[in-house]
């Protein structure tokens, strides 16, 4: 009797640890490829999806567009890899990347988009406001500003995700390319 109980202890012992395992690695921030503080699955969208992915995605409920329609990125942290704060401001510069359109938005962690009084969630590469051939420079804070102004939530964590769309499959692999990835500064802390 005692050795049927060691086997069932050992065996619900395993299962455990198995699943907290795979939930682990089911992680958004813990799949992918990384560059800097951006961080994207490229492959969510295609044939080449590994089951990970699939498992992820069918956890999430997501549904991602295929890879020459949108590939994202995502950042949870600064350029000095420090986690990004609603009580810090930052700047965004975006170099032109290869797409026909992009757009930056503010998430919270689980996805959904930032609420915030401004009822802005995104600047897109159409209603960015520069000057021509210089690089787009948003300012992500929780407080008011002038120009290109990306509200967050005061106090509540978020997340910046980067998306490219119709970009050419060679455009996604070279798109993580340090030097040619957006920068996110840190512009202040209150």
């Amino acid at each position: 009797m005692a050795s049927l109980f060691k086997i069932i202890a050992v065996g619900l012992i395993g299962v455990t640890l198995g699943l907290l395992v795979t939930i682990y690695t089911l992680e958004r921030d813990r799949r992918g490829y990384k560059v800097g503080p951006w961080r994207s699955t490229p492959h969510d969208g295609t044939a080449e999806i590994d089951p990970y992915g699939l498992a992820s995605i069918a956890r999430a409920g997501e549904l991602p567009p295929g890879a020459t329609e949108a590939v994202s990125f995502e950042a949870a942290a600064d350029g000095g890899g420090a986690p990004l704060s609603p009580n810090c401001d930052y700047l965004v510069t975006i170099h032109t990347p290869a797409a026909r359109y992009w757009s930056l938005s503010a998430l919270t962690p689980t996805g959904f988009p930032v609420a915030n009084q401004a009822e802005r969630y995104a600047f897109t590469s159409a209603d960015v406001l520069r000057d021509q051939n210089e690089p787009a420079a948003i300012l992500v804070s929780a407080r008011a500003r002038p120009g290109n102004w990306l509200p967050v939530a005061s106090g509540k964590p978020y997340i910046l995700m980067l998306r490219l769309y119709d970009s050419s499959p060679s455009a996604i692999g070279t798109a993580f390319d340090a030097g040619s990835m957006p920068s996110i500064d840190k512009a202040g802390c209150r």
